[in-house]
């Protein structure tokens, strides 16, 4: 029984981390790089307009849906190193 609370444990731990990183990765795209840092980015060129326009129009969305793939192939791989693969 010990040894299941310590699986668990280790799985919603490294579970909260993947979550946290994923969020990280989400706030710095959609309000850094679209909204903070949108002057420094202001002077690259991307598809007709500038990075910072591209990054809060279209930019944000692709990285959210990358995001998504991400997280379903990272918990894959968790849920089968702690034995609750389907």
């Amino acid at each position: 029984m010990a040894e299941e609370k310590t699986d668990s444990s280790g799985y919603w731990k490294a579970n909260v981390r993947l979550i946290t990183g994923c969020l990280i990765v989400w706030a710095f795209v959609s309000y850094g790089c679209a909204i903070l840092f949108r002057p420094l980015l202001s002077g690259i060129p991307v598809g007709g307009t500038d990075l910072g326009f591209w990054f809060a129009q279209q930019g944000s969305i692709l990285t959210f849906i990358a995001l998504i793939f991400f997280y379903a192939w990272k918990m894959n791989k968790l849920d089968q190193k702690f034995g609750l693969g389907e």
